[in-house]
């Protein structure tokens, strides 16, 4: 006689259980990748502060060292001057009077 034929598959549980995994690694992967910029960022900063120990002559600020090389310091863009009054139209940025 025949045999029933019975197709059992994984099911909705395994479909769960999977992304319940993919998710968790997914968790895992993001804190890493935190934690290691985290630690590249310390790193530069102790080479950065161990080379400035050992050549104080060429020590440089870390406002100015922050400073893209295109502005002046202060931080004002090309063309522009510290008072915003005077970078302003003509009726712009003074009172009317």
């Amino acid at each position: 006689m025949g045999t029933p034929t019975t197709n059992i598959g994984p099911g909705f549980g395994a479909f769960v259980a999977f992304f319940a995994l993919a998710l968790t690694l997914w968790f895992l992967m993001r804190n890493m990748n935190g934690r290691m910029r985290r630690m590249a960022y310390r790193e530069q900063e102790r080479v950065a502060a161990a080379e400035a120990a050992a050549h104080p002559d060429r020590a440089v600020p870390a406002a100015a060292a922050a400073e893209p090389a295109d502005r002046p310091p202060g931080g004002a863009d090309p063309g522009e001057t510290a008072d915003p009054a005077a970078d302003a139209g003509p009726d712009q940025g003074r009172e009317a009077g």
